[in-house]
């Protein structure tokens, strides 16, 4: 007697659809937008602010003291000649000027 077996496809379905999944959430939380990709992307971006926040609060500290020495309160007459000799081009007369 030859009794033919139909294979089952129920587990293999099962399986296949699992195995779909699972790659598709491997993909999404490498390469999605919530990602590790995304995270380190972020990271760097963050790091470079950072930097660029730094190098901004150095400017405005470095003007402040400018500021500070230039006002009526405290006046700084050295920052205050080099200032006028700029903007005016003022010099002394024993000083070789080279351009």
């Amino acid at each position: 007697m030859n009794s033919r077996k139909t294979p089952a496809f129920g587990p293999l379905i099962f399986f296949a659809l699992a195995f779909g999944l699972s790659l598709y959430f491997v993909f999404a939380a490498i390469q999605g937008d919530y990602g590790l990709f995304r995270r380190a992307e972020i990271k760097a971006e963050q790091n470079k602010l950072a930097r660029e926040l730094s190098s901004l609060q150095n400017r405005v500290a470095r003007m402040e003291n400018l500021t500070k020495r230039l006002s009526d309160d405290y006046l700084d007459i050295d920052l205050l000649d080099e200032r006028t000799r700029d903007a005016l081009g003022y010099v002394r007369a024993d000083e070789i000027v080279i351009r």
